[in-house]
């Protein structure tokens, strides 16, 4: 296990608790690199949207419970916020969360030219990604095509 995942691993098993108790969801839990700067991004959910006090309400308590175990190496900065409007797919939770919603799909290379694809999420396992195009038609994904699928939005619907 990398240092990251381990990282995200041990993070995620302390804001747990904080999230239960506060009836918010984890949507993930990153440990990322950015120009010189390291980052603990935590991504909390709730039925009706994340606040700003709901983000921190978190960040106090976990950033307490960090202190408390001290295992990240690095000097970092603890961010929690709203996974936002464009947030990526990645566990089953989400895709299950999202079934019947539209998505757009980047893939690593193009499929008969195309590289971006946009339909209604339709299925998923543990191999592939079924969307609904507009024509009615069903495309199906390997996920190891799939560089990103995050749930889509128009502005102008």
């Amino acid at each position: 296990m990398s240092k990251r995942e381990e990282y995200e691993k041990k993070t995620e098993q302390l804001i747990l608790p904080i999230i239960e108790e506060n009836g918010f969801e984890l949507v993930d839990v990153e440990y990322v690199k950015e120009g010189s700067n390291w980052y603990l991004r935590a991504y909390i959910d709730k039925p009706g949207g994340i606040t700003v006090d709901d983000c921190e309400i978190v960040n106090r308590a976990l950033g307490a419970k960090l202190d408390e175990e001290d295992y990240v190496e690095d000097s970092y900065i603890l961010e929690v916020s709203s996974p936002g409007l464009g947030r990526p797919l990645k566990k089953d939770k989400d895709f299950d969360r999202s079934i019947g919603e539209a998505v757009d799909i980047k893939l690593y290379r193009a499929l008969e030219g195309q590289k971006d694809f946009t339909g209604v999420l339709k299925a998923y396992d543990k191999e592939t990604i079924t969307i609904n195009m507009e024509d009615h038609s069903d495309l199906v994904f390997q996920r190891s095509e799939i560089a990103l699928i995050r749930l889509s939005f128009d502005f102008y619907e």
